[in-house]
């Protein structure tokens, strides 16, 4: 097990990933954050919904976890962004460096 982590949120535009890629990044929040476009299917308000969506991979420490919810909650538009937290269990010694060096 190591101290770093993946954490997930969805943006509904490509600017708004890229808004929060680059906040999240600048404030050395994250080492690194890449935006895949989805199609995502989920129950909002008793309805479902189905929309595009990208999906921000985030790569950051345990540490700062929580400065990222507290920076996902004031640059996300959506009224409940999504936040989910995964421990990085193993992976390339030299990534996991660049990683942990590169996040405050």
């Amino acid at each position: 097990m190591t101290d770093k982590r993946i954490v997930f949120t969805t943006a509904g535009d490509r600017k708004e990933a890229e808004d929060i890629a680059w906040g999240l990044v600048e404030r050395k929040l994250a080492a690194c954050v890449n935006i895949v476009q989805v199609e995502s299917v989920y129950r909002w308000k008793g309805e479902i919904e189905k929309h595009p969506e990208h999906l921000l991979i985030i790569k950051t420490t345990a540490s700062a976890c929580g400065r990222v919810r507290a920076a996902l909650a004031e640059l996300h538009s959506y009224e409940i962004p999504e936040c989910i937290e995964l421990p990085i269990e193993a992976g390339s010694e030299k990534y996991l460096d660049w990683l942990g060096q590169s996040v405050e």
